[in-house]
């Protein structure tokens, strides 16, 4: 299948052959929904932390003697029972990650491309090189399409417009080998150079 290659002016220029197995491939929300879960937990820190009775301050004298006191038997202040004493069975730091057959990630990357490219949120350009590094510059270049939330595929090599759009809430610039379910899903359209897209295809074939 064939997509159109606009410039900067978003102007059409040519048309780029891309493989129908990728960017036609059948929409499978359950397997999105498998992919974005597995992403986000691997994205978790799992820093809930307590400390359990042999980390929390406190003596380890036998605070009296074990009988004839008429009190409970008590062997340490550090105890669960006590005030200030440890944490029993409390939550410690844990690694919420798993693996996910990467066969299934590539193609639940496929089905939500395939469905931006259904509804034409697939921009590809054949030269993203920005002259400047300042944000508006960018912007004012940016105005000739028709976004919301954009997120713009390009080798970081691109150094000019990796720093003109970081601080734009709604735009997002990623190298082609940082592109990921859940930014594609996130960012309503997808703006790719023609280099990135050759990268991607190779990836995912």
């Amino acid at each position: 299948m064939k997509l159109k290659v606009k410039n900067i002016k978003n102007s059409e220029v040519s048309e780029i052959e891309v493989p129908e197995e990728i960017f036609d491939y059948p929409l499978n929300e359950h397997l999105i929904y498998e992919a974005v879960k597995n992403f986000r937990a691997n994205q978790r820190s799992g820093n809930a932390s307590t400390k359990t009775r042999g980390k929390v301050s406190g003596t380890g004298k036998k605070l009296w003697r074990q009988k004839g006191t008429g009190r409970a038997r008590m062997g340490s202040l550090r105890s669960p029972l006590w005030r200030k004493g440890g944490i029993a069975f409390g939550p410690q730091p844990r690694d919420y990650s798993y693996q996910m057959p990467k066969k299934a990630r590539r193609n639940a990357l496929k089905s939500v491309l395939s469905d931006k490219v259904r509804h034409d949120r697939i921009l590809i350009i054949d030269d993203l090189t920005l002259t400047s590094k300042k944000t508006k510059d960018t912007l004012s270049v940016l105005k000739n399409f028709a976004y919301d939330k954009l997120l713009i595929v390009d080798k970081k090599e691109n150094s000019e417009l990796m720093l003109s759009t970081r601080n734009v809430p709604n735009i997002k610039s990623i190298d082609c080998k940082e592109i990921n379910i859940y930014d594609s899903l996130d960012y309503s359209y997808i703006m790719f150079s023609v280099e990135a897209v050759n990268h991607l295809v190779e990836v995912l074939k």
